[in-house]
């Protein structure tokens, strides 16, 4: 249980939170781990499966401090608060920023999205000695750093998205050098989405899914509304908010599918091939995907805004709680998320 931007989290799956006169109480099979104050407490966030007592939740309603109960995966699940006073005021904010301040918005997180690239492959240059020379990886790096500042010039939505696209198919032309082990059958030639062609866009394609939920379900929590974006447009269905801050964390998910391959966690074996010429996960890759996802989630990473290490399952909520603070007004810019 920990305390960042005014919001508690709870990251223990077995903590059961109670109220104590004006303090918030977690336990953990019968031993008391800390005590919060509800003074400066803006909302609750719960990945436990104990939940918390009636009295608590009560309390909780009387002071107009939301609880949110999210699933251990990361999938929204309910919240608790009384009369709506705040979210609808915030989500017309939202709609008003985004109609103005979409531009700068898009231009941040997209110069974010190739920063964090460019440390994603330097990070594989460091551990491969051989790469450090290859020709095409440093064009693509060039590229990458060159449109970091590029992307600022651009005068239009469209503009910023087309010089994405550009970096999106150097970057992913390199993408099967930065498979480093030897003789693997997990090779990658292109980026295939709707259906996935290969198992290494099988893996891209589901941890992106998975990063995207859970981006959604953190809108929800601080009462943004994930359908309305400042970057992709309008769609049915489509969480266009959350699509928008997993461009920022997007390496994370390449690192990690990378790194999968590389240790040979995953396998040929975890795939089926459709008659279509579809690639899917199996149940066995699923579940190890899973399993392997939730254990990076746990890991800790120092956040370069707060300045305090958190778990990298916390990084969607903190992110969309710094953007519900920027459309609030309480802070001048929203900080995209950046790997250092």
């Amino acid at each position: 249980m920990r305390r960042l931007l005014n919001t508690v989290y709870v990251t223990n799956e077995m903590s059961y939170l109670y109220l104590d006169g004006e303090n918030i109480v977690c336990k953990v099979e019968d031993e008391i781990k800390l005590r919060i104050p509800f003074e400066n407490v803006e909302s609750v966030v719960c990945f436990n499966y104990m939940g918390c007592s009636p009295a608590l939740m009560g309390k909780c309603v009387e002071k107009h401090i939301p609880i949110n109960f999210v699933s251990p995966q990361g999938k929204f699940l309910a919240k608790v608060c009384g009369e709506t006073k705040g979210n609808v005021f915030l989500r017309v904010s939202q709609i008003d920023n985004f109609r103005q301040n979409r531009l700068i918005l898009t231009q941040n997180t997209m110069a974010a999205k190739f920063s964090n690239t460019v440390q994603l492959i330097k990070r594989t240059l460091h551990d491969n000695k051989e790469l450090r020379e290859d020709c095409k990886i440093q064009s693509v790096l060039n590229i990458l750093t060159q449109k970091c500042h590029e992307v600022y010039k651009a005068e239009s939505i469209e503009e910023v998205i087309g010089i994405e696209g550009n970096c999106a198919k150097a970057y992913f032309s390199i993408f099967n050098q930065l498979i480093t082990v030897k003789n693997t059958p997990l090779i990658f030639d292109y980026r295939s989405k709707r259906p996935p062609l290969d198992p290494v866009n099988a893996m891209l394609s589901f941890v992106y899914t998975l990063s995207t939920n859970e981006f959604a379900s953190s809108l929800e929590t601080v009462g943004l509304d994930s359908s309305i974006g400042f970057c992709h447009s309008l769609h049915s269905g489509r969480a266009s908010l959350a699509c928008d801050l997993v461009e920022e964390f997007r390496c994370i998910v390449e690192r990690f599918v990378l790194t999968l391959i590389n240790l040979k966690i995953i396998t040929e074996k975890d795939f089926d091939k459709q008659i279509t010429g579809a690639v899917w996960l199996n149940e066995t890759g699923r579940k190890k995907i899973l399993t392997k996802w939730q254990e990076k989630k746990r890991t800790e990473y120092l956040h370069p805004y707060l300045k305090q290490k958190i778990p990298f399952g916390l990084i969607p909520y903190v992110q969309s709680n710094l953007l519900a603070k920027y459309i609030r007004g309480d802070i001048n810019e929203y900080p995209c998320f950046l790997i250092k």
